[in-house]
């Protein structure tokens, strides 16, 4: 199978910098170095017409930031920051960031931030094939996010919130009452086995009077669910 590509920009002001994160890029055979840029401006414009997949993009830079950058985005590549500090980690996982790197850059460490970018490419090509349909949108982190439903395994009950569990990523927190949520999910793909867990039927292992097991993970199951649950798995 051919081994897959990511098409590759670095964003940094420093030279030095770019040059380090271009090294690394260039030693790793699923990347492609397409651009180099060094500032926000550059990158805007560079964008209209490069085809990116993965930005490694510097935040603290001159007159625009890399958060700067991104708000004026209307389509972003796949991000990975690259920064000498660390107060900005939390803001950027607001920004769906793949990884937040530190300088100096570790290969090791890289490479694992390169790794989670091309998992989530990987996704986003399967997802391409899914139905259009097949989709829904919720609100998470002020943004509106596209949750794939072949991907949604369960969802659980969070306080004011719930939990949306994935197939890869991590968990999309959203602010609805199991009750209202359960409404916006397929009836005939997703059901409610638990005050607090709704599971979709195509991800489930096994069973007993007790929980169901998706992908090892064991979740509970009411008792007056039970025989809503065999229903629903014969009739899928």
């Amino acid at each position: 199978m051919e081994q897959q590509q990511l098409k590759c920009a670095v964003v940094d002001d420093s030279r030095l910098q770019r040059l380090a994160i271009v090294k690394l890029i260039e030693d790793h055979p699923s990347l492609e170095l397409v651009a180099e840029w060094n500032n926000a401006i550059e990158t805007k414009n560079g964008l209209l017409d490069t085809q990116v997949d993965l930005l490694f993009l510097d935040i603290e830079m001159p007159i625009l930031t890399g958060f700067d950058l991104l708000d004026d985005l209307e389509t972003k590549p796949h991000i990975i920051f690259v920064t000498g500090k660390t107060k900005y980690a939390f803001k950027a996982f607001d920004y769906d960031a793949v990884d937040y790197l530190r300088k100096p850059l570790k290969k090791d460490r890289f490479n694992a931030a390169v790794e989670k970018a091309l998992s989530l490419s990987r996704i986003g090509l399967e997802q391409a094939a899914v139905e259009d349909d097949d989709y829904i949108f919720v609100k998470s982190n002020l943004k509106k996010r596209k949750i794939f439903l072949n991907s949604l395994k369960y969802v659980e009950a969070l306080g004011d919130y719930v939990k949306l569990i994935m197939e890869e990523g991590d968990p999309v927190v959203v602010l609805a009452t199991m009750k209202s949520f359960e409404v916006e999910l397929p009836s005939d793909r997703f059901l409610r086995i638990h005050k607090s867990y709704i599971v979709n039927l195509d991800k489930v292992e096994r069973y007993n009077s007790r929980n169901i097991e998706i992908a090892e993970e064991k979740i509970p199951l009411s008792r007056h669910k039970k025989n809503s649950l065999i229903e629903a798995l014969n009739n899928h």
